[in-house]
């Protein structure tokens, strides 16, 4: 780590050299020229930016055997990700080098990041309870797919079982509701010292353990409990009912921020809501200004260019044979000495039907005031926009699942759209005078509704997620049959 802190640039182009070279004799080395490429900006010139889809029919020839294709060595894991909405699976190519290059080292790093930060951590005198998916690996083609951290839990060494709970087989089953079950009756008389998983998901299990014992908070259960090591949304909606479910003063909250397609950044500080950006883990990194945006179209830059307070469109080219790989995530800089980011949202999630540009972002920002200002929680949310109808301006619909409901919901939509205005600058000129958009439209979901219609679409679980910000209203029509 201190290698790529001291010397980013160096790194990150000796990476991708080496990338190149690894790939040059397989058929989409061969078909972009890598034995000619000795710059970044050969590679540029050499290698379009691409999407799924474009790489798809490769990705299915490799699932039916044939290899050599993107990446040199064999490939027989796909880390089956269907993103938040698509009904539409995809399959990433999990190399054996993504795998103990990018994920394990990754976990390596991140305790050893905690232990360095907190000297007097008792981490490994307990258990650390892992919430992973809820599909198990399934076999196709004589190739293997599910969810990346059931692929992940499967090939760890047999002794990373002695310090993690639940065991193995219960971590991998299926079902997820009989899965939480199991998980309930196997840890709550263990030593728990971490957790790791998703907030949404884990929230759900916590609750669900505190049901089970009749104890008052999860100190009662786990009394050495001391990290919770979460990814995969945003923290902040779910921290004040974290901090009533733990009442501990010192705990502590790392974030870590990784996809089916790579491990990308971890929290390296106590208390710290950026993250690093890791830069040898066999990921090359290129980002699109958003305000330049043109998927596959865009233009790229190189980390040595990137700014703060930019949102950026992540592109990654990867030990697994991801090359110039919009991988549908926004970031923005922090810090460049080093290099530290926040998530922002994803390039599809944000709402741009009247020209408010509103990103995930902006919506949390004005979440957490209208929360703070209505001694209100928030257990999930998503928004989507009310068209134009003949005279009738738009708007924007919030349906907004409540753990403690705000007094006066009207008083809170007016403190949300004031939130909304000061943070984006787009989304005020359009709400000038009702010029464009009327105030939004927030609803208050009964209990269950998100849980229910996630359940309904078989989507419980691991990395499922609530959409947040929508351009069509199919999600909220969709929960709205439920209401």
């Amino acid at each position: 780590m201190e290698l790529f802190l001291k010397y980013p640039i160096d790194v990150q182009e000796e990476l991708l050299l080496k990338l190149i070279a690894s790939a040059k004799n397989t058929e989409f080395g061969k078909l972009h020229q890598f034995s000619k490429i000795k710059s970044y900006t050969d590679f540029q010139k050499n290698v379009p930016i691409q999407r799924y889809e474009t790489i798809e029919p490769l990705i299915e020839r490799c699932r039916k055997g044939e290899q050599n294709l993107f990446w040199p060595t064999k490939i027989k894991w796909f880390a089956k990700s269907s993103g938040t909405t698509n009904a539409k699976s995809k399959f990433i190519p999990v190399s054996d080098e993504a795998l103990e290059d990018c994920h394990f080292k990754a976990g390596k790093d991140m305790l050893c990041l905690y232990i360095n930060n907190n000297e007097d951590a008792q981490l490994f005198t307990g258990k650390g309870l892992r919430l992973g998916g809820s599909s198990a690996i399934y076999e196709d083609n004589e190739s293997y797919f599910g969810d990346l951290s059931a692929i992940i839990i499967e090939n760890m060494p047999f002794w990373a079982d002695y310090s993690s709970a639940p065991k193995q087989e219960t971590a991998l089953m299926s079902e997820w509701e009989t899965k939480m079950e199991a998980i309930i009756d196997e840890t709550i008389h263990e030593n728990i010292t971490s957790l790791v998983g998703v907030p949404s998901w884990m929230l759900v299990l916590l609750n669900k353990v505190l049901e089970k014992t009749g104890k008052s908070n999860i100190l009662e259960v786990w009394p050495n409990l001391e990290v919770y090591f979460h990814g995969g949304v945003n923290f902040s909606p779910y921290r004040e009912q974290y901090e009533k479910l733990i009442p501990k003063k010192d705990f502590k909250y790392y974030e870590t921020y990784n996809a089916s397609e790579g491990f990308f950044a971890l929290q390296d500080q106590n208390n710290s809501e950026e993250l690093l950006l890791m830069l040898d883990y066999g990921i090359f990194y290129e980002f699109i200004p958003m305000s330049e945006y043109e998927g596959e179209n865009s233009k790229a830059i190189p980390l040595s260019e990137v700014i703060t307070d930019v949102n950026y469109a992540v592109v990654i080219s990867t030990n697994g044979g991801l090359w110039r790989y919009l991988i549908g995530d926004t970031i923005k800089f922090t810090s460049t000495d080093p290099y530290r980011i926040k998530i922002t949202g994803r390039t599809k999630h944000h709402i741009n039907v009247f020209g408010e540009e509103l990103i995930i972002e902006n919506a949390e920002e004005a979440l957490k005031s209208a929360c703070e200002k209505t001694d209100s929680t928030i257990k999930e949310y998503t928004v989507a926009p009310i068209f134009m109808n003949g005279k009738d301006k738009g708007a924007h619909e919030w349906i907004i699942e409540f753990e403690n409901q705000p007094e006066d919901l009207h008083f809170f939509t007016e403190i949300l759209d004031n939130a909304l205005k000061n943070c984006n600058s787009d989304y005020e000129a359009k709400r000038y005078n009702n010029m464009t958009l009327n105030m939004p439209k927030v609803q208050s979901a009964r209990d269950g509704l998100f849980y229910d219609w996630l359940k309904k679409k078989g989507k419980l679980g691991g990395q499922h997620k609530v959409p947040r910000l929508s351009n069509k209203r199919e999600f909220i029509e969709e929960l709205h049959q439920l209401t």
